[in-house]
């Protein structure tokens, strides 16, 4: 007697340990942090900056395979700061002026 059980579950073989699971998402994290960090650069770096920073130490504290996009994610997020305060310092930190 066949199992209903057995019947409903896919063919496929896409179900995941726990492990790969935590894996696959330090790896999405470390991925996020480099395509927040890169436009960040030039637009809304005030926000996407500690953000791409953020995400890159939380993809190097679970362990991610992509180490060095992580790294990249995290060079880029402080970039975007540095690049803030540069323009801030030198007085072109308003994009917007009013009056």
């Amino acid at each position: 007697m066949h199992s209903t059980l057995a019947a409903r579950q896919p063919a496929t073989t896409t179900d995941r340990t726990d492990s790969d699971r935590r894996a696959a998402d330090a790896d999405n994290l470390a991925v996020a942090s480099f395509l927040l960090g890169l436009p960040g650069l030039l637009l809304f770096n005030i926000a996407l900056g500690p953000l791409a920073i953020v995400l890159a130490v939380l993809a190097l504290v679970r362990g991610t395979t992509r180490r060095g996009r992580a790294l990249l994610g995290l060079t880029l997020g402080v970039a975007d700061l540095a690049v803030l305060a540069a323009t801030t310092l030198a007085g072109h930190g308003q994009l917007w002026h009013l009056g």
